[in-house]
């Protein structure tokens, strides 16, 4: 089937070149030992986590201590770092003839919660916490819970000072904002109007309660029923001395995040939803001052060749079967393959363009789709050279910038 006809592009009618965008030298990212985070985000299924990965063992084998961070549940990381499992610990990666070291990890949110309430609080005032229903289904499946603990176990494993560099796949919400805006959201869940009434019996008991409060604690009690609200206020009561915490830590880790030595990389595929979700994160980062590294458009289709346009190889391919001869079909069909990636390639350098007329300022690194899924090592070198290589060292000469060569004005 082939792949749909591409807009002709305003700027390609009026004669004018798009904007070049900056190249993207992540290979001298990495090797920076003032480089110390190294946050990938983007919308789910672009390949966040193996571009991750990929990182993680280009700057071990540069010499870097590296950990990666990874919170992706399909467990595939694991498998193509040559483990049988990941957890919440990091884990020793055997990267023979690395200069440096790799480890890798998988959040369990559900666990880093558990560590938090345990190192903060007293054994019985965390025991209470632990065994609370309502604690137990927040833990697990709140929302917004899994990126703060993302974020929590990024602060925890920065002031152990292990690593010299820490890259965090950013886990696959919904929108890409979701992870710089977890902290703040977890904060304002704990310190809501809703939890702070629910919290007032456990200050100043039901004795004293307002006539107004025992009719909202009656209302509230038909609405989510008599036990739940009773988990929650005793929840919320054992919670009282860790809320603090909890503000201080979220302000840190944001902090942390706009720091010296932070790099927020943005990947996305050259979809135009997923180029779309990567733009409104450049624009939050500007908008935050965070350090913003580049774009990494990946999964493109770049043409063994540029120099035969696809209305010229279909063209071709009609003229080889009306001449006939033996190998005429394989080399028509040979043609429309061709055919097909350049009218694809196209398309992509079409969303790649439009997304660099917005973002000028916004450095780009292409990187091709592999034959098959990275599962192993020798996958993840092969990335690992595309994420890193010179940005003019290709087989076409078409810097990384681009998925086809500038167009000539």
């Amino acid at each position: 089937m082939s792949a749909a006809p591409v807009p002709q592009d305003p700027a390609a009618r009026s004669g004018r070149t798009r904007p070049a965008a900056p190249p993207l030298d992540l290979g001298a990212l990495i090797a920076d030992p003032d480089t110390r985070i190294v946050v990938c985000c983007g919308a789910g299924g672009v390949g966040k986590t193996t571009t991750s990965a990929a990182l993680a063992l280009a700057a071990a084998e540069a010499g870097r201590s590296v950990v990666v961070l990874t919170i992706d549940p399909a467990r595939r990381l694991a498998q193509s770092l040559g483990l049988t499992e990941l957890d919440n610990e990091p884990r020793r990666v055997e990267v023979p003839g690395a200069e440096g070291e790799l480890h890798a990890m998988m959040l369990d949110m559900k666990r880093t919660f558990d560590d938090i309430v345990v190192a903060h609080s007293t054994p019985e005032r965390s025991q209470q916490i632990l065994d609370n229903p309502f604690y137990q289904t927040l833990s697990s499946s709140f929302s917004g819970t899994q990126e703060y603990m993302a974020m929590e176990k990024l602060g925890q494993l920065r002031a152990s000072e292990q690593w010299d560099l820490i890259i965090v796949d950013t886990p696959p919400s919904r929108s890409a904002l979701d992870f710089l805006d977890a902290p703040n959201r977890m904060s304002r869940f704990l310190d809501g109007t809703m939890i702070r009434l629910l919290m007032a019996p456990s200050r100043t008991g039901f004795k004293f309660a307002s006539a107004g409060f025992l009719l909202f604690s009656r209302i509230v009690s038909k609405i989510l029923g008599g036990q739940l609200l009773r988990d929650i206020s005793a929840f919320v009561a054992a919670l009282d001395t860790m809320f603090g915490g909890f503000r201080e830590r979220a302000t840190a880790t944001y902090e942390l995040l706009r720091r010296p030595g932070t790099w927020f990389v943005v990947v996305a595929s050259p979809e135009p939803d997923a180029l779309r979700e990567a733009s409104y994160f450049v624009d939050r980062l500007s908008a935050d001052d965070m350090p913003l590294a580049g774009l990494v458009v990946n999964r493109t289709h770049p043409p063994a060749t540029a120099a035969l346009s696809a209305t010229r190889a279909a063209a071709a391919a009609e003229a080889v079967l009306e001449a006939g001869g033996p190998d005429a079909d394989l080399a028509a069909a040979a043609l429309r393959v061709h055919a097909e990636r350049m009218t694809l390639a196209a398309r992509e350098q079409h969303l790649a363009d439009r997304f660099t007329s917005a973002h000028p300022e916004v450095a780009v690194r292409t990187v091709p789709a592999a034959a098959g899924d990275v599962h192993d090592l020798d996958g993840l070198r092969t990335m690992a050279a595309e994420l890193t290589g010179d940005d003019a060292d290709t087989p076409t000469g078409t810097p990384r910038t681009r998925i086809l060569p500038a167009r000539r004005g």
